[in-house]
């Protein structure tokens, strides 16, 4: 115990010096993480918050960022970067810790969780240079412009895409960034906002897409479905080749866009995808909605929609546009509130609005741009566990360790010691081992396991085990608060034999008799 003690201090220390050495200011005032509040499917499954509540500080290289990130306490622990000046390859190295897992030439936020990158001062440009999220959660991307990244030519980054997400990534809000390219894929380009490979909960507002051959993806192939929940509003598409997005499985919640020139096809919706796509204003484009080369179907549901000067395919082999006077085929309800700007006047509120530098503002619901309310101090959404549970006492997880059989992708077994309901752990299939253990005894007789949100009554049948002698002091099904009888033990497991969906513990609290 006392050697990782050792070895975490080592590495906090190192991370404050790369820190140093890379300019970070750490100030010891706290912030607020973001400018305005995540909207859409961010919200949901326990909200987006980012860095909400944690430690601001400044960055000017790529590698002050990873530096930042490194300098944690935890890979959970809210952290604000603000961000000013250009990030590129000659300023952007790997940096190590135990609360990061970064890389050169890409910004990796990688299995890390509650951070905010926010471009402040004269701006943030990210040049030549990606953004990668992968087994990651919530997670703030605002006001930065990420340009000309490329996945063949020199210098490369991200696989060429200017935000990529995949592999277990929950809860992302990306809002008022410009992404661009400089044409398409026989340039060296790819997509400009790609998710895939169980990317959920997920939105995109106020943003500038523009000169690229592809605008994003929802889904790598058509046998990816495991993505969805994704909402696009108040976005400019603007010179794209296609894919505004595609989207393959998964929902889609697509209001109040402004889409210019799009020269083969808009929203592709395929592979068993549902949009819902609501007073967007579409111009001087082509094949803006439908199912496009491939025989595998998606569906939309359409409302107050215009379409200017856009022109339609015939239908036929793979090619099955939704116009010349689209309808629906499905419908989709969505689980959070929204209020949508009449189509008409949607191309002059998004030009007022949409990118980096432009103020962060947002419309009003009647069309009228606004400075958004300021979020010093967020109404908390349910993330925080109460200090002190429904009968009392002290909860002996907090400040002690943990470990477990398993564990999904995304997920840390640290995750359920932080005092924080957005963050869980999974095992990686549906049953599994998570436990809290400490350097010397405790006695206890009380545990209380708190699922995530979205997630509450997944747990099935479980056991509380002493895994010292592999003796069961309870069994049951449910989560909630367990009493047995007191029992002195170094290590306690909580054991989930059965379940109805994928388990999601949030907490695992532990009480003395």
């Amino acid at each position: 115990m006392r050697r990782a003690v050792a070895l975490r201090l080592q590495a906090a220390l190192a991370a404050a010096a790369t820190v140093a050495a890379v300019g970070v200011v750490l100030p010891t005032f706290q912030a607020s993480a973001a400018v305005g509040s995540a909207t859409g499917y961010a919200t949901a499954n326990g909200g987006t918050t980012g860095g909400a509540g944690g430690q601001t500080v400044r960055a000017t290289t790529g590698t002050a960022i990873h530096a930042a990130l490194c300098g944690r306490a935890s890979s959970s622990t809210p952290i604000t970067i603000q961000v000013e000046g250009t990030i590129n390859h000659g300023n952007t190295t790997k940096v190590s810790g135990g609360s990061c897992n970064t890389a050169a030439g890409v910004i990796e936020l990688k299995q890390i969780s509650n951070v905010t990158i926010i471009g402040v001062g004269n701006g943030a440009v990210f040049d030549q240079l990606g953004i990668h999220i992968r087994e990651s959660r919530n997670i703030i991307i605002q006001n930065v412009t990420i340009r000309n990244v490329k996945k063949s030519g020199s210098p490369t980054s991200n696989g060429g895409d200017a935000i990529g997400m995949e592999s277990g990534v929950r809860n992302v809000w990306v809002d008022h960034v410009t992404l661009e390219a400089s044409g398409g894929e026989s340039e060296g380009f790819d997509g400009l906002f790609d998710m895939k490979d169980d990317t959920q909960y997920v939105t995109l507002s106020y943003s500038t897409l523009r000169n690229s051959g592809r605008g994003g993806l929802i889904g790598s192939s058509e046998s990816d479905r495991s993505n969805g929940f994704i909402t696009f509003h108040h976005n400019l598409y603007e010179n794209i080749d296609s894919r505004t997005p595609l989207l393959r499985g998964g929902v889609a919640h697509i209001y109040n866009n402004s889409y210019v020139n799009l020269r083969e096809s808009g929203i592709n919706s395929r592979a068993g995808a549902r949009a819902k796509v609501e007073n967007n204003y579409f111009r001087n484009s082509k094949d803006v909605l439908g199912t496009f080369y491939t025989s595998e179907a998606g569906y939309w549901q359409v409302a107050g929609n215009i379409f200017d000067n856009v022109t339609w395919s015939s239908r036929s082999g793979d090619n099955n546009p939704a116009g010349p006077n689209p309808q629906s085929n499905t419908t989709v309800s969505v689980p959070y509130s929204y209020t949508l700007d009449g189509a008409s006047c949607v191309p002059s509120i998004v030009s007022q609005t949409a990118g980096a530098n432009k103020g962060i503002k947002v419309s009003n619901g009647s069309c009228s741009p606004q400075t958004p309310p300021p979020t010093n101090n967020p109404t908390p959404t349910p993330t925080v566990t109460p200090s002190t549970p429904p009968s009392g006492g002290t909860n002996l997880s907090i400040g002690a360790d943990s470990d477990g059989s398993s564990k999904g992708g995304g997920t840390s077994y640290g995750n359920v010691r932080d005092g924080n309901l957005s963050t869980y752990w999974s095992p990686s299939g549906s049953t599994g081992d998570i436990s809290i253990k400490w350097s010397s005894a405790k006695t206890v007789s009380r545990i209380v396991i708190r699922e995530a949100s979205g997630a509450t009554g997944a747990i099935g049948s479980w056991q509380v085990v002493n895994p010292a002698n592999g003796a069961v002091l309870k069994s049951g099904s449910g989560a909630g608060t367990i009493t047995f009888t007191a029992t002195s033990l170094s290590k306690i497991t909580f054991r989930i034999t059965g379940a109805n969906a994928t388990p999601q513990v949030a907490e695992f609290e532990t009480y003395a008799a």
